[in-house]
């Protein structure tokens, strides 16, 4: 079933030095970092903090597979937005699609398989009814 989910989230940064290697170019596995915080601040904006779903319902997101392909490179002090659009709405994982642009500029894109799991023993979970709603508007 192919969600009709809320239009995608977009999360601006900043790019700081520890993000770059000597040349000053953002290090390419740095991207998966940026596609995680554009991630968490898109829940927090449903109204589902990451730590509460692990205090509160003992449930945590896990990414089970990512596919990015790079494009341009982002520099030092580069100011980013990072998106986020729901594919695809399981009954226990999603499928999103994110990018990381400068201005216009498509710097990387991808697609990243997350699956909700029960803490204790990570084993796949349903994803909770309200989230599941609010992602389906």
């Amino acid at each position: 079933m192919t969600a009709s989910a809320p239009p995608a989230f977009a999360f601006t940064m900043r790019v700081y030095w520890e993000d770059t290697d000597a040349a000053g170019i953002v290090f390419y596995a740095n991207y998966l970092k940026f596609f995680e915080r554009a991630r968490s601040e898109w829940l927090r904006g449903l109204g589902f903090a990451q730590e509460a779903l692990r205090r509160d319902a003992g449930i945590a997101f896990v990414v089970s597979e990512t596919a990015v392909r790079y494009r341009r490179p982002a520099r030092l002090d580069d100011l980013i937005s990072v998106s986020v659009d729901v594919l695809h709405l399981g009954q226990a994982s999603l499928e999103i699609a994110q990018e990381a642009r400068r201005a216009d500029d498509l710097l990387a894109d991808g697609t990243i398989r997350i699956g909700c799991v029960e803490l204790g023993t990570f084993r796949p979970c349903r994803i909770p009814n309200d989230i599941r709603h609010s992602l389906r508007r």
